[in-house]
């Protein structure tokens, strides 16, 4: 045996997301189910003389015609990674609360974003498991400074929002943080649904910060699996726990900038929940062919590594260092990269739209994915 992997007498062998409780296959059905009665309460728009932009069903926001303008909103909820903050305080005595907030505002505006719209006002939710969890002033001030930070780097304001203690539905001295946002597409033009979409077209990824808030479920099951748990180093200095509370990038400064370049995009994805798989979620039969892989974040190779997982499992699940894709006529390209690496946030023209079949082509580690491997409509 190799002593320097002493570990492999017993390898668990490869953990999957499903393995970590997250299983899309029963969660995308009812979110199909959603849609569809959802869009039957479209008609109740003209009572009040609006109308829905019908595309962006099934797309990461909602899109509503009221005349002069568009308006977009959005709700998300931040999913588990509080739990990791939690473990965290309790090994440091740090509050990691400033960052969660990112996170949170993050989720809903990196969605509201695709289609196009400028980010206006962020709501709060914060359901806490008792009134208990409000009483640690420390942390409670770490959520609302983060909070408000975080509005401040997307210009939005800050409406309000719902703290309930939810004792018996949320568990005691946990907390489960969403939030809503709504935006304008002033002009029209700006809208992006995809509808420009096409062979010819450019694809730039934007660099993510590290899981970003998708992959907690998983990321936190591994934990199991590792010699000194979230304080194992991923690399000299910084923890895995600390690697995975990096805050979500807010990439909003990226499109509003881009707009003022007089760059519009034709689509754009956030790289969230199915990994790389988002780059499939407009419902055109198109082929997207990747040449460029940006480097992969060093908590999510750990991750890979140690719940040995080949690439495409990685890759259909993780944002792998990618967090946000923007499709761009193929002159604009460079200087979306440019802009965006402006914005201090690195990006890569990493691809090409094509016309044919509906799949996703990562040439340099040799993986596809095709129409069944992602099903949101």
């Amino acid at each position: 045996m190799n002593p320097a992997a002493p570990h492999e007498s017993t390898d668990p062998g490869t953990l999957s997301y499903e393995q970590a409780g997250v299983n899309y296959d029963l969660i995308d059905p009812l979110k199909i189910s959603a849609q569809r009665a959802a869009a039957s309460t479209a008609t109740q728009l003209a009572g009040h003389g609006f109308t829905e932009v019908a595309a962006s069903r099934g797309e990461s926001a909602y899109v509503v015609d009221v005349g002069p303008f568009y308006i977009a909103s959005i709700v998300e909820c931040l999913g588990t990674k509080t739990l990791v903050a939690d473990e965290m305080a309790t090994l440091t005595g740090r509050s990691y609360y400033d960052g969660i907030a990112q996170d949170t505002i993050a989720m809903a505006v990196n969605d509201l974003i695709t289609v196009g719209a400028t980010p206006l006002v962020v709501q709060a939710y914060w359901a806490a498991g008792g009134s208990d969890w409000f009483g640690d002033n420390a942390r409670a001030q770490a959520l609302v400074a983060g909070w408000k930070k975080a509005c401040e780097v997307c210009n939005v304001a800050w409406g309000g929002g719902e703290t309930p203690a939810l004792a018996g539905i949320v568990e005691a001295g946990r907390i489960d943080l969403a939030a809503s946002c709504t935006g304008l597409i002033n002009p029209k033009e700006r809208l992006s649904v995809g509808d420009q979409l096409g062979a010819g077209d450019a694809i730039v990824l934007l660099e993510s910060s590290g899981i970003h808030a998708n992959g907690l479920s998983l990321a936190r099951k591994l934990v199991e699996r590792l010699p000194q748990g979230y304080l194992t180093e991923v690399r000299p200095g910084l923890s895995y726990g600390e690697a995975l509370l990096a805050p979500t990038v807010l990439y909003s400064p990226v499109t509003e900038a881009l707009w003022k370049a007089g760059i519009a995009p034709r689509y754009c994805a956030n790289i969230t929940g199915h990994g790389w798989r988002k780059l499939l979620r407009h419902p055109a039969e198109l082929t997207y062919r990747i040449h460029t892989v940006p480097p992969v974040t060093p908590v999510l190779a750990f991750m890979q590594q140690h719940a040995r997982q080949d690439d495409r499992e990685a890759y259909s699940t993780l944002n792998m260092g990618a967090g946000f894709a923007i499709f761009v006529q193929a002159e604009d390209a460079e200087r979306t990269v440019e802009i965006a690496r402006a914005q201090g946030i690195a990006a890569w023209n990493a691809g090409v739209v094509e016309a044919g079949p509906k799949r996703l082509l990562i040439e340099p580690l040799g993986i596809e994915f095709g129409n069944d491997d992602l099903q949101l409509r």
